[in-house]
């Protein structure tokens, strides 16, 4: 199946330290070499996983980063250049215009 263009968005929660935090970074590292434009959302526990080196990674290569904004004020962190900071409004947007959306909690 043709996956070139599709938009994947993709919701984690679960914090650095949990096996989803990585399944995450692998689905979207997958589907942008299958060339998939992906959208990455990091609320809650997530949030403090920011700074990984294989989820700026990701980002380096052309994943969408995005925060919640809330999460990282809550941890007393900056976004700066590791995430664009946004709010729930984004993640709405993000299940209305992609082709699939999927969450690891």
């Amino acid at each position: 199946m043709e996956l070139k263009g599709k938009k994947l968005g993709v919701l984690l929660s679960a914090r650095p330290d949990h096996p989803n935090f990585g399944r995450a970074i692998a689905l979207a590292t997958t589907a942008l070499k299958r060339g998939v434009q992906v959208y990455f959302y990091c609320l809650d526990d997530a949030v403090a996983g920011l700074d990984d080196r294989q989820l700026q990674q990701i980002k380096n290569q052309g994943v969408n980063l995005f925060a919640c904004a809330y999460g990282a004020q809550k941890r007393n962190l900056t976004g700066g250049d590791l995430a664009t900071l946004a709010g729930l409004a984004t993640v709405n947007d993000l299940i209305a215009n992609t082709d699939r959306f999927v969450s690891f909690n």
